[in-house]
C-alpha cells in the first residue's frame, strides 16, 4: 500500500515537468525603444542638424561612446509565445550634419523605385 502512493505521488510530480502550460497565466506584450515611424524616416535629409533629427526622431537609445558621430535608434517588441521583433535605425553624422542612415528602415521614394 505504501509503495503505490510513493508511486502515485512520484507520478502527480512528474506531471508538473510536463510541456504544457498553466492555463490562464497572461503574458505581456513589451515593447522597447523608440518607435520609427515611415512618416519620421521620410523626414529625414542629408545635412540636417542634430537638433533637427532629434525633434524629428526623438532622444536615440544609444549614443555611442566611442563614435559621437553614430546614433543608434532601436526599437523591440515581444509578443507572447512568438519570436521577438527588432527593429535598427542608424544615423550617422559628418560635421554635426546627417550624411546617411542604415538599418532596417528605407525612405518611401527608394521604395516606389525598387517597385517599379
Amino acid at each position: 500500500m505504501n509503495r503505490k502512493v510513493s508511486l502515485l505521488l512520484l507520478l502527480l510530480s512528474l506531471t508538473g515537468c510536463g510541456s504544457i502550460g498553466f492555463p490562464g497565466v497572461y503574458k505581456l506584450t513589451i515593447q522597447q525603444g523608440n518607435i520609427v515611424s515611415q512618416e519620421m524616416i521620410d523626414k529625414l535629409k542629408p545635412g540636417m542638424t542634430r537638433a533637427q533629427i532629434q525633434f524629428v526622431l526623438g532622444n536615440p537609445v544609444l549614443a555611442d561612446a566611442f563614435d559621437s558621430q553614430r546614433w543608434n535608434y532601436i526599437y523591440t517588441i515581444a509578443y507572447p509565445d512568438q519570436p521577438v521583433i527588432k527593429q535598427e535605425l542608424i544615423i550617422v553624422f559628418e560635421d554635426n550634419r546627417l550624411i546617411r542612415f542604415e538599418g532596417d528602415y528605407v525612405p518611401s521614394s527608394a521604395k516606389a523605385a525598387t517597385q517599379s
